[in-house]
């Protein structure tokens, strides 16, 4: 256990922020050195074919230690830390043996991980959790998924009598802006299909997500002198309000859960003259993902309609779909990874991702690639933590996928 924790907190020390405003790719060049490092341990551990190209991608093989074919099986975890929150200058802190208190992250602000607002705390009495200081966020998503494929290829190559078949792995840069996968080369990969290692708490299973797109919609107003805007003034920002309030109030994401899907206000600007929405767009069901799309649109042509004129313009762009329709006529990869996790004590929780992955996006270009959990909790915030236990067991879940993959 000592292995990968050290690994994590190692990780978290390196600043790897993505950038979602940068053209270049990856988004940020201290990504590429966070890469760099990777590929240097993962040749000190004894992987083959190590490799880190210009994208920011690092690639590396374990052999097969048996003289049959079987399926090649990939490992697969993000490098990039969210750019919702700070993710410089991390600095954890480590609780061990807790017992249910409140863990004071920043006396100075009051930042306190309480069970009082974060109850799945109670789920890990007398283990050892490791939080942020309260200036930060952890890093959990995704350094502990890095930290765990690089301790299970390690506990691989040191036993050698746990026989497994040829192994890929792959770290990526820029999966929290989106774009993890924009390089991603399927076939260079060589894997059959694969896991990503970017899940939260311990036993998380997942082969469903959202579809999801983005909606920009740009409003025109017409600005004239106050005094005088009777019958003439267009204030656009009260145009914009009328499309927000003609979306249904009961499919926003604060009201919904599980496979609801949702419209999400994620900016909104503007003066009189002219205003700017941009919206999420989620939804499990293929076909109630496409009427949402269709009912936006809808509002944006009859606000159109009222004012006698192109005063509203939409984008709408298709960003990612669930992945489900790709892995499940392959489902024993599923069924496998469960076997695995009831094998070395963890209970499965199969569930429905409310948002996206890598897996995902590679699901559709060919590699079925079920989400497993890394362990942690409350992303992209001061209030993150994960469990050191749950990290270990990441490492056995990854070790055991390995051994009954000679088994297909």
């Amino acid at each position: 256990m000592e292995k990968v924790v050290d690994r994590f907190l190692r990780y978290t020390r390196v600043f790897t922020t993505s950038d979602p405003e940068s053209e270049t790719y990856p988004s940020t060049s201290r990504q590429l050195v966070f890469a760099d490092l990777l590929a240097d341990e993962l040749r000190k551990i004894g992987l083959q074919d190590v490799s880190c190209n210009s994208y920011g991608y690092v690639t590396a093989t374990l052999p097969s230690t048996i003289d049959h074919q079987v399926p090649v099986i990939g490992f697969i975890a993000h490098m990039d830390t969210s750019p919702d929150y700070s993710g410089e200058n991390v600095n954890a802190q480590r609780i061990t043996n807790y017992q249910g208190q409140e863990i004071v992250l920043d006396r100075e602000q009051n930042i306190v991980l309480s069970p009082a607002d974060f109850p799945e705390l109670q789920n890990y009495l007398g283990q050892d959790l490791i939080t942020t200081d309260g200036k930060t966020l952890l890093g959990a998503d995704d350094k502990a998924g890095i930290a765990e494929i690089i301790a299970a290829m390690e506990f691989l190559i040191v036993h050698p009598e746990i026989k497994h078949g040829k192994i890929r792995v792959c770290f990526t840069p820029d999966e929290e802006i989106g774009q993890g996968t924009t390089y991603f080369d399927v076939a260079c990969f060589g894997a059959d299909f694969a896991y990503t290692l970017d899940g939260g708490e311990l036993g998380e299973l997942e082969y469903e997500n959202f579809n999801a797109a983005g909606a920009k919609i740009t409003v025109k107003g017409r600005s004239v002198h106050p005094g005088s805007a009777k019958n003439t003034m267009i204030n656009s920002m009260l145009v914009a309000a009328q499309i927000i309030q003609a979306l249904p109030p009961e499919q926003r994401p604060e009201y919904t859960e599980g496979y609801e899907g949702f419209f999400h206000l994620t900016s909104f600007e503007g003066d009189v003259s002219l205003s700017k929405l941009e919206y999420i767009i989620r939804d499990h069901d293929l076909a109630k993902f496409e009427a949402k799309k269709r009912l936006l649109a809808e509002i944006c042509k009859l606000v159109n309609l009222r004012y006698g004129s192109e005063i509203v313009t939409l984008e709408l762009t298709d960003q990612y779909f669930n992945m489900k329709q790709k892995v499940e006529p392959v489902k024993y990869i599923v069924d496998l990874a469960e076997k695995a996790m009831l094998e070395v004590g963890v209970s499965p929780k199969i569930r429905a991702i409310r948002g996206g992955t890598d897996g995902a996006q590679l699901s559709w270009k060919g590699l079925p690639c079920p989400n497993l959990f890394a362990g942690g909790h409350n992303f992209h915030g001061p209030y993150e933590f994960i469990s050191e236990q749950s990290m270990q067991k990441a490492v056995d879940v990854i070790v055991r996928i390995a051994e009954l993959g000679t088994k297909l």
